[in-house]
């Protein structure tokens, strides 16, 4: 390509990428192709070198002819069109990469402040239940992403030392009231229970709030019985398993 640029711009913002569109000379197309690593390539919209009216505005990213130019409108962004465009012309057998941009969709700070659990107050006991909570603490009532937010609950235990997906919650799972610290924060409860509990249920159990295409992870509640002192633990390389799993998760 003539031009490899990188572009960065907000989620919800419209972009118009536009390559040179020469009338003169051998009659050819011209294309927008979009490349995501690892997927095939994505023929966003072509048109001919020479004038010619026909465009394709009929979705959110369009094609046009503009005098001299071949544009792409990207309206109203979002996370999942970060990715190469590039516009390539083609003559018989021949084709030309005209102009390329790496497009980067920067999403919203989530507006997360914390995410809190609480231990257990009472020793527990094979047969009981038990409820578990998760709370998160927002600057404002007013959401930063589009996206709805998830909570994951994952269970550690020292026998296996991986972890285990055990529950999903949507955001409409929770309570919020007005947190009377701030003038504009509001905190979430979410609740977790498990019923006629048993010896295999032990472990750690966390919550993990995913908002805005990032993850913030609770401090973990442990969950033993009566008499029993094993210690728990979550490894980094768990972190991670974990991290990359919700990521997969949620991706739009």
């Amino acid at each position: 390509a003539e031009n490899l640029v990188i572009t960065t711009v907000g989620v919800g913002e419209n972009v118009t990428l536009s390559c040179k569109r020469h009338t003169s000379g051998q009659v050819g197309h011209l294309f927008w192709i979009r490349m995501v690593p690892g997927n095939m390539p994505e023929i966003l919209g072509k048109t001919f070198t020479f004038d010619y009216d026909r465009s394709n505005t009929n979705s959110r990213l369009a094609t046009k002819q503009e005098p001299g130019s071949f544009v792409l409108h990207i309206a109203q962004t979002r996370l999942s069109d970060t990715a190469f465009y590039f516009c390539l012309k083609s003559q018989e057998i021949n084709v030309t990469f005209l102009n390329g941009t790496f497009l980067r969709i920067k999403g919203p700070e989530p507006d997360v402040i914390a995410v809190t659990q609480e231990n257990l107050s009472d020793p527990v006991h094979e047969g009981d239940s038990v409820s578990l909570q998760c709370s998160v603490l927002s600057q404002s009532e007013k959401k930063t992403c589009p996206e709805e937010r998830r909570v994951f609950w994952f269970r550690v235990s020292s026998e296996q030392s991986l972890s285990s997906l055990i529950y999903v919650q949507n955001e409409g799972d929770d309570k919020c009231e007005h947190n009377p610290e701030t003038q504009s924060g509001q905190s979430c409860v979410f609740n977790f229970v498990k019923d006629n509990i048993s010896f295999s249920d032990s472990g750690t159990y966390y919550c993990a709030l995913a908002a805005c295409g990032k993850v913030v992870f609770g401090n973990g509640t442990k969950l033993e019985f009566e008499g029993d002192f094993i210690m728990f633990s979550i490894t980094l390389a768990t972190l991670i398993h974990i991290f990359i799993f919700i990521l997969f998760y949620t991706d739009p």
